[in-house]
């Protein structure tokens, strides 16, 4: 008999089956990258976690003879509603056995939850932050997932919430680069450096981990104003920043961060990170002193980077500032001497950008779709 319940966040014993759920599901899974258990229990913090300074979430499990068969969170992000002037429910940390009655109960207590608040529409999987990464995985089941920075699932999920009724609201690619492959015309080399001069623009790099955190407030107000108009956006606000900054760059290398600055003015960012997905396999969930060292080595020695986070100000579009964007990219594969990079979560919308991949050689590999049920 199924038991659909939510979970007491403060109660540790409740908190912990919420959370180790994956871990079974996926247990030796080769395409399934843990993520930190630690950073999972923050989500559900709500002393520490700073999107419940101005939202709220719940969780919910459903239990078979005992055992936690599916697990749900559900989220009102005000923040991202008065934005785009929405009642909008969200969910995440969406996992599953194959079975629809489990979903169907996890679905019910979000839609109850959800109406309660006077929320008309529930999309996910959407999380807490911009690095939480959207969707359920629909096509690239056979390729490793990145990090944590897109979700990875089994193939039955899209068919257990299309079966109840979810449609497509919106899909976002995974773009492979194998730098044998990538050919980057040299026009938009040129074209980024005219842009560089006519706009007075210059391309700042860091020496330190520590020198990128001094930005952090102002990378939140240019990536406030570069993407206030998309699909997924919700104003960051000053803690979160900071909270993101923290746990993003921690295992970072400040070469691959890049601001593009207009003297004072900040105009754009470009975020790349070593991907340690190995490191994160073997460590299982737990940040032990070993697996740290792991993940410390893994980031000098992989031969992956993951792009996540692109982003120029409004005023930069148009004039040959996305070729900017492409042209640093590159400089950043093969300056470290990457042999392949992901760009993750280009939007369905981003229609220029994805042809512009494509014909450079890049080939979109992975989508992950965000489902819509209107309540």
């Amino acid at each position: 008999m199924l038991a659909a319940e939510r979970i007491d966040t403060r109660n540790r014993h409740q908190v912990r089956r919420f959370v180790d759920l994956p871990y079974r599901l996926y247990a030796g899974h080769p395409q399934w990258v843990p993520p930190i258990r630690a950073d999972i229990r923050m989500m559900l913090d709500r002393d520490k976690h700073p999107f419940y300074e101005h939202s709220d979430a719940d969780f919910f499990v459903v239990e078979r003879d005992g055992e936690v068969v599916g697990r749900i969170a559900a989220l009102e992000n005000r923040n991202y509603n008065r934005h785009h002037q929405r009642k909008q429910a969200n969910f995440y940390l969406f996992d599953t056995v194959d079975d629809g009655a489990v979903v169907e109960a996890l679905v019910n207590r979000v839609r109850d939850w959800a109406q309660r608040r006077g929320l008309t529409t529930l999309v996910g999987p959407k999380g807490f932050g911009l690095l939480d990464g959207y969707g359920v995985l629909v096509e690239g089941f056979e390729h490793r997932q990145v990090m944590t920075m897109m979700n990875y699932n089994y193939p039955y999920y899209p068919r257990l919430l299309e079966h109840l009724g979810f449609e497509k609201e919106v899909d976002f690619a995974s773009c492979h680069i194998d730098i044998d492959t990538f050919d980057l015309p040299e026009r938009i080399h040129r074209i980024a450096e005219r842009v560089m001069e006519r706009s007075n623009l210059e391309v700042k790099r860091f020496k330190s981990i520590r020198e990128i955190k001094s930005w952090t407030q102002r990378i939140r107000e240019t990536y406030n104003r570069a993407f206030a108009d998309n699909w997924e956006f919700s104003p960051i606000t000053e803690r979160e920043a900071d909270f993101l900054m923290d746990n993003a760059i921690s295992l970072s290398d400040h070469r691959l961060i890049k601001i593009i600055v207009r003297g004072d003015e900040m105009m754009g960012f470009l975020f790349g990170f070593p991907d340690v997905s190995a490191a994160l396999q073997r460590a299982r969930g737990r940040l032990t002193p070993w697996a740290l060292l792991d993940l410390l080595w893994e980031r000098r020695r992989t031969k992956w980077l993951a792009l996540n986070g692109a982003g120029l100000v409004p005023e930069l579009h148009g004039i040959g500032g996305t070729a900017l964007l492409y042209s640093e990219m590159e400089k950043s594969v093969r300056e470290q001497r990457f042999t392949h990079a992901d760009l993750t979560q280009v939007a369905e919308t981003a229609v220029q950008m994805r042809r512009d991949l494509e014909r450079t050689g890049g080939t979109l590999y992975k989508h992950h779709r965000v489902y819509r049920w209107e309540l």
